[in-house]
C-alpha cells in the first residue's frame, strides 16, 4: 500500500483536517476520503480554466464591480461614528458608504452536482455545486460542510440535461428571500430561464408563496426543489450576484409596482412586540412619542405579504428595530425617512446598505441590550429622548 493510499484511508476516520490535508496537499481525490473535504474553486476561474482548455463552459459578467457613494446616516456626523466592526458579514457599518458591490454573473457549467444538504438539527438549508473532478465551486451562500459528505456518498441522484440554480443557504428567511433570490428570480425570466431553474419546494414560507404569485410565477413555471436529492446537471447555469447591488434591489421594486400606489401619506412604525427575540422592551414608553408624530403602529407578522407591500408603498416614514421587516423598506418609494433601532455593539450593517441602495434617508438609533444569550437573541432598549431627536430630522 502506498503512502498516500494510507493517509487516504486514515482520513476516513480522522478528523475533516486530515482529510483536508490529504485532498489539498497530496492530491488524493475526495471521494477516496469519504468526501469529508473537497477543495473550493472560484467559479469564474474555473469557467475560464476550461474554456482555456477548450473543454466547455461560459460566462458573461452583466454587471462589474462597482464601488458606491453612500450619505451617511441622516443623524451620523462623522464616519469615524459609525462602527468598524464587520462581523458575520464581511463588512461593517462604515464600509456602507463606499461598499463595493460585487459582480453580476452568470455562468455555465458543464457536468455539475448541485448537492443540497438540509441540517436536522439546526434545520439549515446548505447548498454546494461540485464539479466533475471533485472541486466545489466557490460562491456566496455556497459552500462545501461536512453534512455535504453523507449526501455525496449516497447513490440518489436525479439527472437532468439543463438547469439554473439560484438558491441559497438561507433563502427560506424572510430578507434573505427578498434580497439575495428575488432579484434573481427575476434575472432568470428575463433571460427565459424560468422553465429550468429550480424553486424552493414544499417547504416554503408565505414571504416566497405570495411574492412568486404576485410576480405572476406559478408552481408549474419552475422545478420543484427536493432539500435532500442530488441533482447531476449536464449543463449548470448559475447566477451569481452581490445581496446589495442598487440595480438588482430596485428591480424587485420595479416588478412590485402594480401594487404600490405611491401615495406617501403613512407613518409606519414596525413593532417587534410578538416576535421571540429583539423585541423593544420600551416600547411602550417609546410609543406615545412615536404615535404623537403621526406614527401607526404595525405588525408585519399579522399581514399577508401583499399587504405588506402596500403598506410599505404608501409610506413616507418608517421607524423599526432591527429584524427582518425592516426589508420591506425596499418597496417604499425614494428619500423614505427610514430609522433603525439597533445595537451597535453586534452591528449589523444590511438595512443601512438596503436604505441606501433605495435611496432612502436613513438614520440609526443606537439601542442597549436586555437579557441573556447571543447578541442577536438579546431584547433591546432605546433612549426615549434619543427618539424625539431622530424625529426631528423626519
Amino acid at each position: 500500500m502506498s503512502v498516500i493510499d494510507a493517509i487516504a484511508r486514515r482520513s476516513q476516520r480522522l478528523p475533516t483536517r486530515v482529510a483536508r490535508a490529504a485532498v489539498r496537499d497530496l492530491g488524493v481525490s475526495p471521494r477516496r476520503v469519504g468526501y469529508r473535504w473537497m477543495e473550493p474553486q472560484g467559479i469564474r476561474q474555473y469557467v475560464q480554466e476550461r474554456l482555456d482548455r477548450a473543454s466547455g463552459g461560459e460566462y458573461e459578467v452583466v454587471d462589474p464591480p462597482e464601488r458606491a457613494s453612500n450619505p451617511l446616516p441622516q443623524n451620523i456626523g462623522k464616519l469615524e461614528e459609525l462602527p468598524a466592526d464587520r462581523g458575520w458579514w464581511g463588512y461593517s457599518f462604515r464600509d456602507v458608504p463606499t461598499r463595493l458591490s460585487g459582480e453580476t454573473l452568470i455562468a455555465t457549467v458543464e457536468g455539475c452536482r448541485v448537492v443540497p444538504f438540509l441540517d436536522r438539527k439546526s434545520g439549515e438549508f446548505h447548498v454546494c455545486i461540485a464539479t466533475s473532478d471533485d472541486r466545489v465551486l466557490e460562491i456566496r451562500e455556497m459552500a462545501f460542510r461536512p453534512g455535504h459528505a453523507r449526501v455525496f456518498r449516497s447513490s440518489r441522484n436525479r439527472r437532468v440535461g439543463r438547469a439554473t440554480w439560484i438558491l441559497e443557504r438561507v433563502y427560506h428567511n424572510h430578507s434573505h428571500w427578498l434580497t439575495a433570490h428575488l432579484p434573481k428570480v427575476l434575472i432568470a425570466r428575463g433571460l427565459g430561464l424560468l422553465s429550468e431553474t429550480f424553486l424552493p419546494g414544499s417547504k416554503t414560507n408565505g414571504t416566497i408563496e405570495h411574492s412568486l404569485g404576485m410576480l405572476g410565477i406559478e408552481r408549474g413555471d419552475a422545478p420543484p426543489l427536493d432539500l435532500i436529492e442530488p441533482l447531476r446537471v449536464d449543463e449548470l447555469t448559475v447566477l451569481v450576484t452581490d445581496r446589495f447591488r442598487p440595480r438588482l434591489l430596485r428591480s424587485v421594486r420595479d416588478a412590485f409596482r402594480p401594487w404600490i400606489s405611491g401615495a406617501r401619506s403613512r407613518r409606519l412604525y414596525v413593532s417587534r412586540a410578538r416576535a421571540a427575540r429583539r423585541r423593544l422592551v420600551n416600547e411602550e414608553d417609546v410609543w406615545p412619542i412615536l404615535q404623537e408624530a403621526g406614527f401607526e403602529r404595525v405588525f408585519m407578522e399579522d399581514l399577508p405579504f401583499e399587504e405588506q407591500v402596500r403598506m410599505m408603498g404608501e409610506a413616507e416614514a418608517v421607524v423599526a428595530p432591527h429584524g427582518a421587516g425592516l426589508t420591506n423598506v425596499m418597496f417604499c418609494p425614494r428619500e423614505t425617512a427610514v430609522v433603525e433601532i439597533a445595537d451597535l455593539s453586534f452591528p449589523n450593517p444590511n438595512f443601512y446598505a438596503v436604505a441606501s441602495a433605495m435611496e432612502h434617508r436613513y438614520s440609526v438609533l443606537s439601542a442597549e441590550t436586555r437579557g441573556e444569550g447571543h447578541p442577536l437573541e438579546r431584547d433591546m432598549w432605546v433612549d426615549p429622548g434619543s427618539v424625539s431627536e431622530v424625529l426631528d430630522t423626519v
